[in-house]
Parts: structure tokens; C-alpha cells; sequence
């Protein structure tokens, strides 16, 4: 469980003195946010500084038809700048250097003050760390995020993303590192109304559904449903923070259940008692496509009667 003092948020909301970090464990969900955190700044009067030995034509997110960027016109301009981690945090002997990296960024950040931008936002991606041989002291890359987020966070114009690859990091180092952060950052939602928000997941592959879920919605819903369900043969549904949903939804979700091949599933994650018992007395627990998920029970079909409290 994430400790309370962390503020999780989609990437659209992070604001100047944010020291975020996404831990990602796809390219996909990495390309969403670190996608939606640069394109946002380019569409605005806010200087990229990303660090990375990638092109600009390569950074993750800003190729695919959600952003039709003319990048070569932002890095001409100044706007978005890439800097190789040779000339950003990298010492003499091709080890990461933290002091480097830090007189980097205040560096950056001093000379988008002096250019008039309203706003920086700096991102890299630390992923590499884990991966290279003779990789630096945890102690050394922990101390560095400290200052990163200690000249961040009581800033009026700077604002912060520290990526990695989860899958390439101990669960006790990741902890450590998403530790020294005070935001964490996801995907925007998908759909937010202010009383239904619908946010893609990925790991597992889904959709987290919070608020509720009524007759308004129910368009809305079974939209969101198809494109996530689409050349996928198991999809998640997360209802953790669902406040409401109606007997019209649970009929859309037997719909497309009914719909499944013999081998794919509609997993439902988190269901709320009530609502399990509903599925259950109306019969649609007996679906085949239809799987009860993550509660405190395996990922299966439901139980019959004498299974359910």
C-alpha cells in the first residue's frame, strides 16, 4: 500500500514544484505520460530539458498521430532541449556523476528563467542505471534524487519527472527510490466529468472506473470498454473506487462478456460485495467471459452460491 503522504495524480496536473516519478512497466504507459508531460509544454510558453542520449524524433510519446509535433522547430527554437548524459551528469571516466547532474539542471532552469519561459519541466530516465554494468551506489542515485527534489519542490517555475523501468529494479530499491518523491504520476484519464473517471491501466491491462457509473455514462463506458478491449484477450476492470453503478452497466458487461471468445475474459477487479451479489443472483456469474479478479481471491470464474459471504 502507497504510504498517505504521497500525491498521486495524472501528468496533466503536475505543477511547478512537483518532484514526481514514475515507476512504468510498459512502453506504452511510459509514452502516455512522459508523452503528455512534453507535448503540453511545447503547446504552451514552457521549455522542455530532457536528459538522453535518444534524439529528439525518438523521445517516448511524440511521434504517433496524439501529438503532430514539429520537434525540429521546438529544439530549434529552444523550446525543447536534449541533452546527452555525457554533457549532463556523466564525469570524466563515463560514471554517473550526481553533482553533475544537479548543477545541470539549475543550470537549465536559470537559463529558461533568463529566456521567458513561464515554466520548465525537466524529465530523464534512470532506467539505464539498473542496467549498465558496475552501476552507482543506490546511496549515490538516493542522494542525488534528494536534491533534485530539494531544488524542485519550493521552485515557481520548475516542475519534475523521474522515470524508470520497474521491471529492471529490485522491489526494496524501487520502494527506496519512489521514496524521495513527493508526487506520483500516471496517465490522464481517458474520461473525467467529475462524477465518472475512466483511466487506462496497464499492468494488469484495463481500466480503473471511480465515482459513478449511471445511465449518463453508459455510452461512455461501453466506448472506453471496447477500445481497451480491442486485439486483447484479457481485460481487467479495476471498480476499487467505484461509488455507484447501476443494473445497466452490470447488463453492458454481461453483453460484452456474452460476446468473448471461449478463451478471453472480462476480469473484474475489486468488486464491491453488493455488487458481486447482485452478478451472482441475476446468473451472469455463470458467463463464461465473465472472471472475478484481484479481492483477496485468485483471478478465476466466480464462485457458485456457497462461495459468496
Amino acid at each position: 500500500m502507497e504510504p498517505t503522504w504521497f500525491d498521486k495524480r495524472p501528468v496533466g496536473e503536475v505543477r511547478p514544484g512537483d518532484h514526481a516519478w514514475l515507476a512504468y512497466g510498459t512502453p506504452e504507459e511510459r509514452d502516455r505520460v512522459i508523452g503528455a508531460f512534453v507535448a503540453d509544454a511545447l503547446r504552451t510558453e514552457e521549455k522542455v530539458v530532457y536528459v538522453t542520449d535518444a534524439p529528439p524524433e525518438r523521445l517516448p510519446g511524440l511521434t504517433g498521430p496524439r501529438t503532430r509535433l514539429d520537434l525540429c522547430t521546438y529544439t530549434a527554437s529552444g523550446q525543447l532541449r536534449v541533452i546527452p548524459r555525457s554533457r549532463a551528469c556523466l564525469d570524466g571516466g563515463g560514471r554517473f556523476d550526481p553533482q553533475r547532474m544537479l548543477e545541470t539542471l539549475n543550470t537549465e532552469v536559470e537559463r529558461a528563467f533568463d529566456e521567458g519561459f513561464r515554466a520548465v519541466r525537466l524529465t530523464t530516465d534512470h532506467s539505464w542505471l539498473m542496467r549498465e554494468p558496475g552501476r552507482p551506489d543506490l546511496h549515490r542515485v538516493l542522494g542525488c534524487e534528494h536534491q533534485v527534489g530539494d531544488a524542485v519542490s519550493p521552485s515557481t517555475m520548475a516542475m519534475a519527472i523521474c522515470q524508470v523501468d520497474r521491471r529492471l529494479c529490485p522491489p526494496d530499491q524501487l520502494a527506496a527510490l519512489r521514496d524521495t518523491h513527493e508526487v506520483l504520476v500516471e496517465v490522464n484519464p481517458e474520461f473525467d466529468d467529475g462524477i465518472l473517471r475512466i483511466t487506462r491501466t496497464f499492468e494488469p491491462h484495463g481500466l480503473r472506473i471511480e465515482g459513478e457509473l449511471d445511465a449518463a455514462r453508459h455510452s461512455v463506458f461501453a466506448q472506453q470498454l471496447s477500445l481497451v478491449a480491442h486485439g486483447r484477450r484479457r481485460v481487467h476492470l479495476d471498480f476499487s473506487r467505484l461509488g455507484f453503478i447501476d443494473l445497466g452497466t452490470l447488463n453492458l458487461l454481461a453483453e460484452h462478456a456474452t460476446g468473448l471468445d471461449e478463451r478471453d475474459a472480462l476480469v473484474l477487479d475489486n468488486l464491491p460485495p453488493d455488487v458481486e451479489n447482485v452478478i451472482e443472483m441475476v446468473g451472469w456469474h455463470r458467463l463464461p467471459g465473465l472472471a472475478r479478479g484481484r479481492s483477496g481471491a485468485a483471478d478465476g470464474p466466480f464462485p457458485g452460491p456457497e462461495g459468496v459471504a
